[in-house]
């Protein structure tokens, strides 16, 4: 509601990963080098420790944008798993398929290792990311260990990195632990910033955001770092707060005492910190109120207050009033929150004109494949999702932390519509970045018997195929080719192609290319673009 009046293109403080407003202090750039250097060696577990808010998500998310395309990631965002479950999981991330009415540890792990060695053969690195690592039990500890003895003479043949909080690195510490404990290659704690940087911090996403003036006063900046220890997600949501109090009194800079009273109101009823935060003030701020922030962009969409003047905005949000919380996101009734998943699935199956009994994730997956159709999972900005052109399946999280699913239906400029439970609703698009990490998973069709990434230099019956849709799309005749080997000449129309899609020009065929070969060619995909099937 304030990004016009302060001239900004985007708001600054938003609570969502988007590693472009990461900010690279010695302490981050130690950390990315540390994930950098145990993807590129030659495997083993690399350590990533830190308290809630310090940013651990969104370095891992800009670790992610810079490793090649065809490398095999597994993420893992809900670690309170059994072995087999863990397993299972991994197994599901990676497309590797099994027998779900038959399978032992044994024949998970077997499947697995299978998967490494192919992975390995062509080139391809497999890499298994675990967040909030600290929840793992020993027993799954200690899977993961053995899972990494597949090796060559040179290599492991999975990378694995852990992201958790604090009492990760004291779990390790244990005596049972200690075979695990001495292949990590590579660990860092990522502590709060220090006051200098806080500032820089502040300064830093206001540049991202399209201003490079100075809209918060020295003072306000001390007292800044005062109330938050230097976390950045306490930052960003007082932050927040503070430019809409600036702007309902029509103020140019963001003074001390509304940075004061921007705390109280995050705080609550807790008495806000006066030097420094205790780590116990910190996990209840961010925990209970700190998505009140969610609450004013609702609030700005629901009542259209980006056309209210100053003066109309204190008339709805007198001060110290608390803003409304709407519910657009919201679910009324809770107990349909647990089925949320598998409602949202059904959604997406229903865009595909295909039946789906409501199950959990690996049954849509499993029952994708019966339709000759394949998930497609991972980690995404809304704009490199939207750019997929693919609905999907998100998670969403509520303000006590409660994840829930939704289905992304199409998009239309700022908005999307939504399968929400068993309502359609239209939400603007950054609403849903407030309440989003960048999970999905979304469905496609890949081609019959299609090996899923090759490289240059490839030979088989697939490039055929490949040949052919790049002559449909760039219109020019199909010529039988004299051999089945990917050349330097499609190659370069495959990178072509990428770089018009806005895909990293890499010349690999792999999931993400082949999305977008199939929308160029098919017209009875449903799309967010809404110009396939329509449901």
């Amino acid at each position: 509601m304030y990004n016009e009046y302060f001239g900004l293109e985007e708001t600054p403080f938003s609570i969502a990963p988007d590693p472009r407003y990461l900010y690279m202090s010695e302490q981050h750039r130690e950390a990315l080098a540390h994930l950098v250097y145990g993807f590129n060696s030659n495997g083993g577990f690399v350590l990533l420790t830190g308290d809630v808010g310090t940013g651990k998500t969104t370095i891992c998310r800009c670790l992610l944008e810079q490793i090649p395309e065809n490398s095999a990631i597994a993420f893992i965002f809900n670690p309170k798993l059994t072995v087999e479950e863990l397993l299972a999981t991994i197994c599901d991330e990676l497309g590797i398929k099994y027998i779900k009415e038959n399978y032992s540890i044994k024949d998970f792990v077997d499947r697995i290792n299978f998967f490494l060695l192919e992975t390995h053969s062509k080139g391809v690195k497999t890499v298994l990311i675990i967040d909030e690592a600290q929840n793992l039990s020993s027993d799954v500890l200690e899977q993961l260990r053995l899972l990494t003895n597949l090796e060559t003479n040179q290599h492991k043949l999975l990378h694995v990195i852990l992201l958790g909080q604090p009492e990760l690195g004291t779990k390790l510490s244990e005596p049972d632990l200690s075979q695990l404990s001495q292949r990590i290659i590579a660990r860092y704690h990522l502590g709060p910033l220090s006051k200098k940087d806080v500032g820089a911090y502040v300064h830093h996403r206001l540049n991202v955001a399209g201003i490079r003036k100075k809209l918060f006063s020295e003072s306000a900046i001390n007292r800044l770092y005062q109330i938050t220890g230097g976390v950045p997600r306490l930052i960003n949501v007082i932050c927040d707060r503070a430019l809409l109090g600036t702007y309902t009194r029509e103020q140019e800079t963001v003074s001390r005492s509304t940075l004061s009273k921007a705390a109280r109101e995050v705080f609550g009823n807790k008495p806000v910190p006066s030097t420094g935060t205790s780590k116990s003030a910190i996990v209840w701020a961010l925990m209970t109120i700190v998505l009140i922030a969610f609450g004013i962009a609702l609030a700005s969409n629901y009542f259209n207050i980006n056309s209210y003047t100053p003066s109309q905005v204190r008339e709805i949000y007198p001060e110290p009033a608390v803003v409304p919380e709407l519910d657009t996101l919201h679910w009324t009734v809770p107990d349909e929150i647990k089925e949320s998943e598998s409602l949202a699935f059904q959604s997406l199956f229903n865009l595909w004109e295909v039946d789906y009994k409501p199950g959990n994730a690996n049954d849509a997956c499993l029952s994708a494949d019966t339709y000759g159709l394949q998930c497609l999972k991972g980690l995404k900005n809304m704009k490199s999702l939207i750019n997929m052109n693919r609905p999907a399946v998100l998670k969403l999280f509520d303000k006590e932390e409660n994840s829930y699913y939704v289905t992304l239906v199409t998009v239309v400029s700022d908005t999307a519509n939504i399968r929400f439970g068993n309502e359609d609703r239209t939400v603007a698009i950054k609403e849903i970045e407030s309440r989003w990490l960048g999970e999905y998973t979304l469905l496609w069709r890949p081609p019959a018997d299609f090996d899923m990434t090759f490289p240059t230099g490839y030979d088989g019956p697939e490039v055929k195929w490949l040949r052919n849709n790049m002559a449909f799309i760039n219109n020019s005749p199909f010529k039988e080719p004299s051999s089945e080997l990917y050349d330097a000449d499609l190659v370069r129309e495959v990178k072509k192609f990428q770089l018009a899609e806005g895909l990293v020009p890499d010349g690999i065929v792999g999931p993400q290319t082949l999305v977008h070969i199939n929308t160029a060619v098919f017209n009875d995909i449903p799309t967010l673009s809404g110009t396939g099937r329509k449901n």
